[in-house]
C-alpha cells in the first residue's frame, strides 16, 4: 500500500496547504487521485462545518477568499459534486497536477504510487479581463 501527500502550490511555487493519506493502492488513475483528495477534504470540512472551506475547487454559492472559500453559512458539502467540479477544472487547466516529478495530463492516466509519493496541485490564477 502507498501513502500520498497532497500539496497545493501557486504557479510561483508558494505552498499553502498539505494533507497526507496512507493506505492507497500502488496504481491509481489521475481521476481517482483527484476524487480521493476531494473526498478527504470535504470529509474534514463536514466533520466540523464552518463558513470557511479550504478545498481544491469552489463550492457553489461560495466566495473566493485568501486560501479558501467563504460559504454564506456553515453547511455540509457534497463531495461527489465537488469531485465532478474538480474533474472539469482539471480538463479546463484550472490546475495542474504533478505526481512525483511528472505532470499528469489525462484523467485516465494510471500513475504508480510509493510509500511517500507527493502529489502537487498547482492552481492557475485566472486573470481579470484576460
Amino acid at each position: 500500500m502507498a501513502g500520498v501527500t497532497f500539496r497545493d502550490e501557486t504557479a510561483t511555487g508558494r505552498r499553502f496547504d498539505e494533507m497526507s493519506l496512507p493506505g492507497l493502492p500502488d496504481r491509481v488513475t489521475v481521476r481517482d487521485l483527484i476524487r480521493l483528495r476531494v473526498r478527504e477534504e470535504v470529509a474534514r470540512h463536514n466533520g466540523r462545518p464552518s463558513r470557511h472551506f479550504r478545498g481544491l475547487v469552489r463550492p457553489e454559492d461560495a466566495e473566493v477568499e485568501l486560501n479558501g472559500y467563504r460559504l454564506r453559512e456553515p453547511r455540509p458539502i457534497d463531495w461527489e459534486r465537488q469531485a465532478d467540479l474538480a474533474e472539469r477544472a482539471f480538463r479546463r487547466n484550472g490546475f495542474f497536477l504533478l505526481v512525483g516529478d511528472r505532470q499528469a495530463d489525462d484523467l485516465d492516466q494510471v500513475v504508480e504510487l510509493s510509500a511517500d509519493t507527493e502529489v502537487v496541485f498547482i492552481r492557475v490564477v485566472q486573470l481579470v479581463g484576460g
